[in-house]
């Protein structure tokens, strides 16, 4: 399992698995909705998983069963646990935090704090 924080790039085999990592003070911890977006060339960005902290997560379709998102308020974290990775998975990731889920939701919709990119390939 490898862990990218949030940085650089990365690239797996199919299959495989990666853990993002995103710094989130406690200051955008209080936007209440964070989570994970990608965008890959060519397409719309999509939602990806999205918490409050509290209630069950929110997934993307495509993703469910296999990407897990988990906040660690002691560290200030937001993870992306991703297993079982697909080609499909390749896209620049980044995550972000809001006080609505309307970025969530859609595409052309800003969220207020967006953190750094990650470039995640997947090979098949």
């Amino acid at each position: 399992q490898e862990r990218l924080e949030d940085s650089g790039g990365h690239s797996v085999q199919s299959g495989g698995s990666l853990r993002l990592a995103c710094a989130v003070s406690p200051e955008t911890q209080q936007l209440f909705y964070m989570g994970w977006l990608r965008q890959a060339p060519g397409k719309e960005r999509e939602g990806v998983a999205v918490t409050d902290g509290a209630t069950s997560p929110t997934y993307a379709t495509s993703v469910k069963g296999r990407f897990v998102i988990s906040l660690d308020k002691a560290k200030n974290t937001l993870y992306l646990q991703m297993d079982n990775l697909k080609p499909e998975d390749t896209a620049t990731y980044f995550c972000a935090a809001d006080s609505s889920l309307t970025w969530f939701r859609h595409p052309e919709a800003r969220p207020v704090f967006v953190g750094q990119e990650t470039q995640v390939t997947v090979s098949s």
